[in-house]
């Protein structure tokens, strides 16, 4: 099959800026404390269990959790960097994705009277068209979490 599918996620940020917003995804603590709150609403007993961020364009990331007893990881690679506007990076959850490289988030983030708007679009193969719903759910998780959080570090 060739072919890519966008799934996307739109969060509206009553309060928070455009660069807290954007840090959010940039800061191992913030990241680390988010994402236990985003994932404890699907499973109370997961958590995040690994964070690195080397945020370079190129640099590395990755996020690994345990779910249901399960390890998960997932990686990629920054390819732009535009505080507070955009972020790109790939996602990948397993080696063959890595090497097909077809797997690409674009964080855009606009601001507003009062915060922002971040709009999350994953471009990925149409193999995985049946998780475009569960795909932008789970960006919508990660966005409604760093609110919820205030993106920030405790």
């Amino acid at each position: 099959m060739t072919g890519m599918v966008t799934a996307v996620a739109r969060h509206e940020f009553a309060t928070l800026t455009p660069e807290q917003v954007y840090d959010a995804w940039l800061d191992p603590e913030a990241v680390r404390i988010w994402g236990d709150r985003n994932l404890k609403e699907r499973d109370a007993s997961a958590r995040v269990t690994r964070i690195e961020i080397d945020p370079k364009v190129g640099g590395r990331f990755v996020f690994a959790d345990i779910r249901g007893g399960e390890e998960s990881e997932a990686w990629g690679y920054y390819r732009v960097l535009d505080r507070p506007r955009l972020l790109v990076f790939t996602w990948f959850t397993s080696v063959q994705e890595e090497v097909e490289d077809a797997s690409t988030v674009t964080l855009s983030i606009t601001p507003t009277a009062g915060g922002c708007v971040a709009t999350m679009s994953h471009e990925m193969s149409v193999e995985w068209a049946d998780y475009i719903e569960p795909t932008a759910k789970a960006w919508s998780g990660m966005l409604r979490a760093i609110e919820e959080t205030r993106g920030q570090p405790a």
